[in-house]
Formats: C-alpha cells, structure tokens, sequence
C-alpha cells in the first residue's frame, strides 16, 4: 500500500491541511471511520466512511459484484450512442460496469460491478485468469480438430497458447483459455475452415454461469 491508502493523505486532501495537522487530528481521536474514533494512520478502503467533528467527509462505498448472462446481439458496451448497448438492457439502479469483454456475438458470463479495483486487477491478470467456453460448429469436429486447437494456432501474427480442449459431440466442445485476444476463439476455428455457430462463456475462474438464463443475473462475492 503507498501513503496515498492512508487516511493521514486523505485528510491532507479533503480538509487542505498540513500533513503535521492531519496526523494531529488523527492521534488526538478527532477523526471517525466507520463511526469509531481512530488514533491511528491506517489504511483505508472503498467501504470506509470518515467523519470529522460531526461532519462526513467521506460515505463509504458499497461495492456490488454480480455474474451477469449477457445475450448475444448485446455490445459489452456502457454508451448509449452505440446500438444494442449493454447499459439499455441493465436492470440495475446504480450504474454496474462491464470487467472485461465478450463480443456481440457472443453470450455467457460477464462480471458487473462498481469496484473499479475489480478492473485493474482483472487486467493485470487477464492472462492467468482461466475462461472457460462451450462452442457449437458448423461442421463435425475430428481428433485432429481437437489437438491443434488445443495446441495453438498462429493468428494475428501470434501463436495461441496450448488450451484444455473436449469435445463433446460431432459438432460441439468445451475450450478452456488463458488468454484474451480479441475474437480468439472464432478466430482460431476459422484457420480451420469452421464457422462458429454460438459460443457461450461458462466460466470466469471459480464463477460459473450456473442456471442463468440470457439477462439474468446473480450477485456474488469475490
């Protein structure tokens, strides 16, 4: 954590006083967060609410995470000048952002939420992080469909890492990446003379799409 999580910064910040002023404040028990006077420079979260002789400087946050079944035809998008957008089919009050994407054709698990720390760490981690997908083909799938999918293939100029591949029937399988290139799938079985005919992300990690149906949604905790 950096001096700027600590509520000696945010004092600094919020009441534009000195740094000596702040940590004064703060060690004479002036300052409450979460209703409980603090006499000491701690580290702060979203959640935290701060109040100074009576007066709240800060409302703490809550934060909402929730496993959303986005339809296909939907854009992973939040503005409104983009058709089919993401925000006009929401039922949420408070506005729910999109952590990471899934193109329009696309449908299945997407995680919403207003913790933007959420966003980061899903980048930093978007290469470790296993997605998991059903695929349904316009034609039957063979052996060697399976092993060169799952062992890579060179597009956009790179080759695809090797992926955890089933199939589970003449024209459907199960493919399980770490990675997130854009249109990777679909990509990958067009260098193989397949149309993809419906994909549907299952999985994010240990959250799974579950019993959702098309727009439905459930919270969770991460």
């Amino acid at each position: 954590m950096t001096f700027r999580n600590r509520l000696q910064y945010f004092l600094v910040k919020s009441l534009r006083i000195s740094n000596r002023e702040a940590l004064s404040l703060i060690l004479s028990g002036q300052i409450e967060v979460n209703q409980r006077k603090v006499e000491e420079n701690i580290i702060l979260t979203l959640q935290d609410s701060i109040a100074y002789q009576g007066k709240v400087l800060k409302e703490g946050k809550k934060l909402v995470y929730a496993a959303f079944y986005k339809p296909r035809g939907i854009e992973t998008t939040l503005n409104t000048q983009i058709p089919d957008n993401l925000k006009s089919i929401l039922p949420f009050e408070e506005e729910l952002f999109p952590v990471g994407r899934l193109d329009k054709e696309s449908e299945g698990l997407l995680f919403l939420t207003n913790d933007g720390r959420l966003f980061d760490k899903t980048l930093r981690k978007e290469h470790q992080t296993e997605k998991e997908y059903l695929v349904t083909v316009d034609k039957p799938i063979d052996g060697h469909f399976i092993k060169t999918m799952s062992e890579g293939i060179v597009i956009m100029g790179q080759t695809t890492l090797s992926c955890e591949v089933k199939q589970i029937d003449s024209y459907n399988f199960s493919i399980i990446l770490v990675q997130g290139l854009n249109r990777q799938i679909r990509r990958m079985c067009y260098k193989l003379n397949y149309e993809v005919l419906k994909l549907v992300r299952i999985r994010i990690g240990t959250i799974e799409l579950e019993h959702l149906s098309p727009g439905e949604y459930r919270f969770i905790t991460l």
